[in-house]
């Protein structure tokens, strides 16, 4: 079984169009904010990570839009480790509002070393993610 997490957050005017529904790029902040929060609840550390000469890059995203959301919405993005590849983790983010899902995405996070190479995903961190 692997890490499960929630980012909970509100919808400012900021994140808006001129109607008040969520502008489409900024729903990929909103992920990238969770997944963050998602390392650092399993105590990975990426500042000590990119110390180390590693980081993670999203390789590939898709996107599925299913409802909008609003000015003044108050959001949560649930990610979760769908599964821990050699050098890559697999998430599914999803944006809801109360228990109504707006956006759904697919993402593989690859680890990358120093030098922009795939690298294999060290055992302790492998160990950090799973629940």
């Amino acid at each position: 079984m692997f890490k499960k997490s929630d980012y909970p957050f509100k919808i400012y005017y900021e994140d808006t169009d001129l109607a008040g529904i969520v502008y489409y790029a900024n729903y990929f902040k909103f992920i990238e904010r969770a997944r963050t929060e998602m390392l650092n609840d399993a105590n990975v550390n990426q500042n000590e990570m990119l110390k180390s000469g590693y980081y993670f890059v999203v390789k590939n995203l898709k996107a599925d839009y299913l409802k909008p959301a609003y000015f003044e919405d108050s959001l949560n993005v649930v990610t979760e480790i769908e599964k821990i590849n050699n050098a890559s983790i697999n998430l599914i983010q999803t944006i809801v509002r109360s228990n109504d899902s707006l956006f759904i995405a697919s993402v593989r996070l690859a680890l990358l070393d120093k030098f922009g190479k795939v690298a294999r995903l060290p055992a302790n961190i492998r160990q950090l993610l799973k629940s």
